[in-house]
């Protein structure tokens, strides 16, 4: 169904890609429509509604922390430097790219995701815009939490997610500021945020800046680390991904023999995430859980018998 946000998109995304008034021979479509976001595309552009609780300054700050030129190569820059209101949401434009194919993950570009990742977690602070806020991904993984307990309180795979969640430190749930934190981070990488530009010819690029800003650099691998912990991820693949990363020479507690220590909390916090969309999602849809969400269900069942690792000061 056409929400009343989408014809006032697709139109700003016309004008941006038509700014002389060209006529128009492109094609369009929404690429998602979802309360956090709306995404159309119009030829090579493509406009983003992003939350409608997304604070101006922050994202303009994202936007110019995308937009430098020392991140060339790494981040797909916005076509404008600001983000636009329209109907009282704040839109931005990109140039539009190719996509990971999900239907071929024996394709999935590990090693330019891993070395995307070094280059954007070794960006020296002072390079970066003023005012850069904290990186957003234990905040999203508190609003996971939030919507598994409006939407399945009574669901019995509920009950071992939210030890797993007790389990965790304060600062992995979004409660207390990261102390130790120093690098710039994206926030929220899956394989979903890589984009080749040009499309199908260009470079993988990293996209999506709603949740980028200064934090562990742990948690940009955390989702990858989860998924070969709960065994949704060969042993290959996690090897290769890993590898890369420490060979385009990443942050420091990640490139030693053992980088579990510092990985340890957020792989929990990202697979409690995982587990409490899912057990929400699969009841918002009057549907079972599938293996893949039993198996991260499973895993938080498992978090209340091995306490996690906090020898590495990132616990505080």
């Amino acid at each position: 169904m056409t929400t009343p946000l989408l014809p006032a998109l697709r139109a700003e995304a016309r004008g941006a890609a038509h700014p002389t008034g060209i006529p128009c021979v492109c094609g369009g479509a929404t690429l998602a429509d979802r309360p956090d976001g709306t995404v159309v595309r119009h030829g090579d552009t493509v406009a983003k509604a992003h939350a409608p609780d997304t604070d101006r300054a922050d994202l303009d700050r994202r936007l110019a922390v995308a937009a430098l030129p020392a991140l060339a190569g790494v981040l797909l820059p916005p076509l404008r430097p600001t983000a636009a209101a329209v109907q009282d949401r704040l839109v931005t434009f990109w140039p539009h790219g190719t996509p990971v194919d999900p239907d071929h993950p024996e394709h999935a570009p590990w090693e330019a995701a891993a070395a995307l990742l070094a280059r954007l977690h070794t960006t020296p602070g002072h390079r970066l815009p003023p005012g850069l806020p904290p990186m957003r991904g234990p905040e999203k993984a508190a609003r996971a939490l939030a919507r598994l307990d409006a939407s399945a309180p009574g669901h019995p795979a509920a009950a071992p997610v939210r030890r797993a969640w007790r389990s965790l430190p304060p600062w992995a749930r979004g409660e207390v500021p990261y102390e130790h934190a120093h690098a710039l981070c994206h926030g929220d990488l899956h394989l979903g945020q890589l984009v080749r530009h040009p499309a199908d010819s260009g470079t993988w690029l990293l996209i999506d800046v709603d949740d980028l800003g200064i934090g562990d650099p742990a948690w940009d691998l955390a989702r990858p680390a989860a998924w070969f912990a709960c065994g949704l991820l060969s042993s290959d693949e996690w090897t290769r991904f890993l590898t890369a990363y420490q060979r385009a020479g990443g942050a420091k507690e990640l490139s030693v023999d053992d980088p579990w220590p510092a990985l340890d909390v957020p792989a929990r916090a990202l697979t409690v995430q995982t587990a409490a969309l899912a057990v929400a999602k699969a009841t918002e849809a009057g549907r079972p859980l599938d293996d893949v969400e039993e198996a991260v269900v499973d895993a938080c069942a498992r978090m209340a018998f091995v306490p996690p690792d906090l020898g590495n000061g990132h616990a505080k």
